[in-house]
């Protein structure tokens, strides 16, 4: 394990917008990406990465939602801790329109729930063979028109130094069901080849969007940013709805469309927030997965670490069991993982990161 660039000291501004990182910010950042980059490039000789979050008192969704720069305050806002902290959180902002932006494009409706991201609001295909009808959307339908203007008006008021996450565009599936509503569980069966036309017009949008949004925050044609961390690829499909259909289905209809978004973009990770465990062997057959994330209540992160691909890097969110286990020395053989966890205060988190990057030390050889 490589010698940390030590975390420089910062005073936070008034206006979060007024935020100046020094030349000593950008080489700490500079040396986060290098250990980032690692867990990919050196899987065997890398080091677990960690990002520790703790309260924040943020406006409300409905103050953020309707200002550009209040939510983009918030967003660096939320950064703050992590300088204090000193933990592997990498400076960037999102804007945040919630889940439903893809379904929304296809003409789905939105709400906005009480201080919450917007969701779905109705479903617009009554029946499977009505996806017939469907076009491909415009660049800019449904949120899309308005969130590329906030990326563009982020990007002149971003401090130097920090960068924007890809919009949520969710996967072929989830953004599907969305748009199809719970009667696409029954279309495996009854009319499998409008579910497969259906997939393929929502996975041809995603790449449309994806390589549109890269254009316009990144010039790297090999990393991203996304959840607070760096990853290899070009963007996130998030998989949750895979709880609810056979992994025979997912094999048969699902895993081909997500294999061409990646091959199309060029690779990135999974999220996966479902109980059955089957399924992630199939999310591992897709050759340019780079990343998985999912939900450690349901799933093991040893028994995952032994399973996934030395190429994959994997994420969880640390119960306080599996924190327990990993400072007794108990840490898996794959290094390439991201722990995420929670902590009372600042000062709290600093004590736990130190901890566990000893004990990681100690467990790997290296202290």
């Amino acid at each position: 394990m490589t010698r940390r660039v030590s975390l420089p000291t910062l005073t936070w501004p008034a206006d979060p917008l007024d935020l100046t990182l020094s030349d000593e910010h950008h080489a700490y950042y500079a040396d986060l990406y290098a250990r980032y980059r690692r867990l990919y490039t050196d899987p065997d000789d890398c080091e677990p990465m960690f990002i520790i979050n703790t309260p924040l008192e943020p406006p409300t969704w409905e103050e953020r939602l309707a200002d550009p720069l209040v939510m983009l305050r918030a967003e660096i806002d939320a950064l703050r801790p992590h300088l204090e902290i000193g933990d592997d959180r990498v400076p960037t902002v999102r804007v945040q329109f919630g889940t439903a932006q893809v379904a929304a494009a296809f003409g789905c409706p939105i709400f906005v729930p009480e201080n919450n991201l917007p969701a779905i609001g109705g479903h617009i295909l009554p029946e499977a063979r009505d996806v017939y009808r469907l076009s491909m959307p415009d660049i800019n339908a449904g949120w899309y028109g308005k969130l590329w203007e906030w990326q563009a008006l982020w990007l002149k008021r971003l401090p130097s130094g920090l960068h924007i996450q890809h919009p949520d565009i969710q996967s072929p599936f989830n953004s599907a069901h969305l748009i199809q509503g719970n009667d696409i569980l029954t279309d495996f069966y009854d009319d499998p080849d409008a579910l497969d036309h259906l997939l393929d017009l929502v996975t041809d949008f995603m790449i449309m969007v994806t390589r549109h949004a890269r254009a316009m925050i990144t010039t790297d044609s090999e990393w991203f940013f996304d959840w607070g961390a760096l990853w290899k690829g070009a963007a996130r499909i998030s998989n949750c709805s895979m709880h609810m259909i056979r992994p025979q289905f997912y094999r048969e209809h699902v895993l081909a469309r997500d294999i061409r978004f990646f091959s199309a973009v060029g690779g990135g990770r999974m999220h996966y927030c479902g109980s059955p465990d089957e399924v992630i062997d199939d999310f591992f057959r897709a050759p340019q997965i780079s990343g998985l994330d999912y939900d450690s209540q349901y799933h093991d992160l040893w028994s995952l670490a032994k399973r996934a691909p030395r190429r994959v890097t994997l994420m969880q969110s640390a119960s306080t069991e599996t924190v327990a286990r990993l400072l007794a020395g108990d840490w898996p053989t794959k290094r390439n993982i991201i722990l995420t966890l929670t902590s009372a205060s600042v000062a709290k988190a600093r004590e736990l990161l130190q901890a566990l990057r000893t004990s990681a030390r100690r467990a790997y050889g290296k202290g």
